[in-house]
């Protein structure tokens, strides 16, 4: 594997970096990667919003969901990439507070500080470099990530070098390293800290593997943060330029953490397919019943048949669907709502996102798109405004007619309200309307714990005398879940719901009835015996949510090649 160093050095204008003169002490300099510090779900003079936890599913998918909203921590893959691929000894801190940070740098002669970060954690990046400065005065100080994007960030803040693009190759140029040599992919953990219905949940029991297979995107879209950070429309850095390479990465997480679950970091993973279908291909030959989940496009999933998705593995795809009237090239043609229905029907859970408030959106249109958008049922749906992000070509468009409105760089997250002046829908009535179309998808949709629950369902039924082993190997695993742990979150979901949606109640108390029908008395005892200790959970939970306590993950320290 080796590193495609025309993609990797990338800047918003381009594909090339600026040469750097390599650091004095090369490969023998200490390096410090980290992440931003903590706490993140609460309102400070740094950055933090409680609006926009570190949370991905509970802060822009089911954000309204309450008690059955899944809580879950997502590792900062991209330093501990570049941790794998120097030969200098370098500490990875992942979601440090900022004295932790601080006394990282007092305690050890760090050389190069590397700080890693997104447009809306600008003014803790300030506050990590003024710290770095006063601790560490030797060391040069590396800002990287997509806050790099941020137009005059190097009069923001007191930094020695921005790097905008794939960090790998700019260090090991850095420290004067082979920028070509060969990519070793380290084992990576998906997530921690799980939690639903107030019940953490041992991360053996819900274990995954991440495979950072590219970054960038084909597609481009003008509000794509990532596909602009890797040079825009058509450029993809492949750090696994074949099925056989991710095969391998694969199967040393699996001998490593014992995981057949897998999350592809690939904006568009189904596009290339002659990589995918390579995959599929020894994922065959080695018998292997692993499941992956995939970032995709409508246009991409359809160069495939369902056959060939369930033998790939293919258990969770998370889908653009923007707008019926957006145009974008990956819908062009697509029927969304029959493919979700077909995707679902075979056991495929579908994470479906919906921009609110694109250009053609007024009050008298926008709700008839939010209507559209639920009318798919997703099993998850992400909502998010419309929202220039730094280095994007909408924010350059944006720019250019003078439309971007005056707020700080914290609130563009999209889960607030515009950054921008659009010329129908006023600042304050955007957060009215994603507001509402969260709360619609649940009021129609009910949870998604639910919907994903009856799509698995739905899998089993089809597949579980499905010819090829390892397909049944798949769906029996999920009629584990189905048999043992569904039945009781369900019936909690009724006793929720009762007074509030009688619908979503006849329909999820349909779907344990005929759980506890298919899978017989092990599953009626699992709810009895269960339901009521989720209930009680369930309601400390919400006195725990209704008090405005927030969940804050935990510092991780990696040390590589550390004397």
């Amino acid at each position: 594997m080796s590193i495609d160093q025309a993609n990797s050095r990338s800047t918003g204008k381009g594909t090339t970096w600026e040469p750097v003169q390599p650091h004095p002490r090369g490969s023998k300099a200490r390096v410090l990667l980290s992440a931003v510090f903590g706490p993140y779900a609460r309102d400070d003079q740094f950055g933090s919003r409680a609006i926009n936890p570190m949370e991905l599913y509970h802060n822009q998918v089911t954000r309204v969901q309450g008690v059955f909203s899944p809580r879950r921590f997502h590792h900062t893959w991209g330093i501990r990439l570049i941790q794998e691929n120097i030969a200098a000894p370098c500490t990875v801190l992942d979601f440090p507070t900022r004295e932790s940070f601080a006394r990282e740098l007092r305690k050890n002669q760090y050389d190069i500080v590397g700080i890693s970060a997104i447009a809306v954690n600008v003014w803790k990046v300030k506050e990590m470099c003024r710290l770095a400065r006063e601790i560490a005065p030797q060391a040069a100080i590396i800002v990287g990530g997509h806050v790099a994007a941020v137009p005059g960030l190097s009069k923001m803040i007191d930094a020695d070098h921005v790097v905008m693009g794939e960090g790998i190759a700019w260090f090991r140029a850095y420290l004067g390293e082979e920028t070509a040599a060969p990519l070793h992919h380290p084992v990576l953990s998906t997530g921690f800290d799980f939690r639903v219905m107030g019940v953490k949940v041992p991360d053996r029991f819900v274990s995954a593997s991440t495979v950072i297979a590219s970054a960038g995107c084909m597609m481009g879209c003008n509000f794509c943060s990532t596909s602009a950070f890797f040079g825009g429309k058509g450029n993809v850095v492949n750090f696994l330029k074949s099925g056989e390479e991710i095969y391998r990465v694969m199967e040393a997480a699996e001998a490593a953490q014992g995981v057949q679950g897998f999350s592809i970091m690939d904006e568009n993973f189904l596009l290339q397919k002659e990589r995918a279908l390579e995959l599929k291909e020894l994922m065959q030959k080695g018998r292997k019943s692993w499941t992956i989940s995939i970032f995709s496009s409508a246009n991409a999933i359809r160069q495939y048949r369902i056959e060939e998705l369930l033998e790939l593995g293919v258990t969770v795809i998370w889908l653009g669907l923007e707008s019926p009237r957006a145009n974008y090239a990956k819908l062009k043609g697509a029927d969304t709502m029959k493919l979700c229905r077909e995707l679902q029907d075979n056991g495929i859970t579908v994470l479906g996102s919906t921009i609110i408030g694109l250009e053609h959106h007024t009050p008298e249109n926008i709700m008839g798109d939010i209507e559209h958008a639920v009318a798919h049922e997703t099993d998850f749906h992400q909502f998010m405004l419309y929202t220039p992000v730094p280095g994007t070509p909408l924010y350059r468009e944006m720019t250019e007619q003078d439309r971007l409105l005056d707020v700080d760089l914290a609130d563009i997250h999209g889960q607030d309200a515009f950054n921008f002046e659009h010329e129908a829908i006023s600042r304050r009535d955007s957060s009215k309307y994603l507001l509402q179309a969260f709360r619609r998808d649940l009021e129609r949709n009910g949870p998604s714990l639910f919907r994903m629950c009856r799509t698995a369902f739905n899998g089993w039924k089809r597949h579980r005398d499905h010819p090829d082993l390892r397909i049944r190997q798949i769906f029996t695993r999920k009629s584990n879940l189905l048999r043992y742990v569904f039945s009781p979150v369900l019936r909690v979901m009724e006793q929720y719901n009762q007074k509030s949606n009688s619908d979503i109640t006849g329909r999820i108390s349909r779907l344990r009835g005929e759980l506890e029908q298919v899978f017989g008395p092990v599953t009626t005892v699992s709810t009895r015996l269960f339901a009521p200790l989720l209930r009680w959970t369930s309601r400390l939970e919400e006195k725990r949510l209704l008090r405005g306590i927030t969940y804050e993950p935990k510092t991780f320290v990696y040390r590589q090649n550390w004397a």
